[in-house]
């Protein structure tokens, strides 16, 4: 990859990429998320990306949701356990007017009151629209199950009374602390010479403080198995069945990441996809997810049936699961499962919104950038005797938690 890097004196880094694409990409991935949110604080990250767009010293609302709409691009944020993200698409002769607004919102977002207030209504009801769907909230209940107490626990959103306790001092103290420059990457993927970019980037964020590295602190964590069934007024049981797992920095996690495509990933021709919705027709949707943190990780299996189906899933699920730990792969089905993720990655390569992320997050995280050759190499590194380790050490049944949302009574 013709990667352009620049760091500047504050401690700012940019990854760039350049393409011949019309279209260009770019954004600013800052180290920092729910799970830095002091136990008062729960909500406040994710509140922090709503009101990024609510209004600077610069700009009202109106003028921010303006700046690339009216020139047909895109802006938009988000906001995980451990980062958020602010980035826009746009026609690649716009790349000024994005990167200014960027800078804008990061550093001069004043943070009104009467806004404030505004957006804690908007945001206790996407916490209720979450609560209303139970396949996405469970996997919430799962983390908090199985990380008690624990920030890397807490649902992203925050609960209504948090969220409403939140105010423009909490917000700054939280920016404060966590929004570190040094802990920060602006990413872009487009059609701009490195000298250009590099003058944008240093326009328009050398000019802030380098302030102090809050780069995070490891934790430990304590994991004991538990199994939870709760009665619930839905359509369809929900069930996960999960456990620990490697963090981002353990050598493992491509296997892992191997492992958790063969049983339940994007494919199609998944082991639990055919298992429970081809064959059996338990289950329109099963998938297994693999999320690496910074310190741990987690594995989920997640399903949805009726009660008929419930415990005949879970067996069939556990059975795969002792297929990986006690079955190596043959050479054939090693190859099969190291070409569909070489396919994945390829595939979303030519993404160059999703690429420009990924460059950014790895900058971030790694601080080194891995070419598509180098992942294909580590992929190739990966054995048949590994991905069984992996399956004794993560699926071992006794080392498993479940949480199911049983149906309350057959509906009609």
């Amino acid at each position: 990859m013709d990667l352009t890097l620049h760091t500047l004196a504050n401690g700012i880094r940019l990854v760039h990429l350049p393409t011949a694409s019309a279209v260009a990409h770019c954004g600013i991935i800052i180290n920092a998320g729910s799970r830095d949110e002091l136990p008062e604080e729960h909500g406040v990250a994710h509140f922090i990306e709503h009101m990024l767009f609510k209004g600077t010293t610069h700009r009202k609302s109106y003028h921010i949701l303006s700046r690339l709409e009216d020139v047909g691009g895109e802006l938009n944020a988000y906001t995980t356990k451990e980062e958020t993200a602010i980035h826009a698409s746009f026609l690649k002769e716009h790349y000024p007017r994005a990167v200014e607004l960027i800078s804008d919102l990061l550093f001069s977002s004043t943070f009104p009151p009467a806004e404030i207030g505004k957006e804690k209504e908007v945001v206790i009801e996407e916490i209720n629209s979450y609560l209303d769907n139970p396949a996405e909230y469970i996997f919430d209940e799962f983390e908090e199950m199985v990380f008690p107490d624990q920030p890397i626990g807490r649902s992203i959103l925050g609960m209504p009374a948090t969220v409403r306790a939140i105010t423009g001092d909490s917000i700054r103290r939280f920016m404060a602390r966590n929004y570190s420059p040094s802990q920060m990457v602006f990413c872009s993927v487009g059609a701009i010479s490195p000298k250009r970019i590099i003058a944008l980037f240093d326009k328009f964020f050398s000019q802030v403080p380098a302030g102090n590295d809050t780069r995070r602190k490891r934790s430990e964590y304590l994991y004991r198995p538990v199994s939870t069934e709760k009665k619930t007024d839905t359509w369809q049981n929900h069930c996960i069945i999960g456990n620990i797992a490697y963090d981002l920095h353990d050598k493992r996690r491509m296997g892992l990441f191997m492992l958790n495509n063969i049983l339940g990933g994007q494919g199609m021709n998944s082991r639990l996809n055919l298992s429970l919705r081809e064959k059996r027709g338990y289950a329109y949707n099963v998938e297994s997810v693999y999320n690496p943190y910074t310190d741990t990780g987690l594995v989920t299996i997640y399903f949805g049936t009726d009660n008929r189906n419930l415990g005949k899933s879970i067996a069939l699920i556990h059975n795969e699961l002792n297929r990986l730990r006690n079955q190596p792969l043959g050479i054939l089905q090693l190859s099969r499962a190291k070409n569909q993720i070489k396919g994945y990655l390829a595939r979303a390569y030519e993404n160059h919104e999703s690429l420009m992320l990924s460059l950014g997050k790895s900058l971030l995280i790694f601080d080194r950038i891995d070419t598509m050759e180098e992942t294909f190499r580590k992929i190739d590194a990966v054995t048949a005797t590994e991905l069984t380790d992996t399956a004794e050490a993560i699926f071992d049944r006794s080392s498993l938690s479940t949480l199911i949302y049983r149906q309350n009574g057959e509906r009609s």
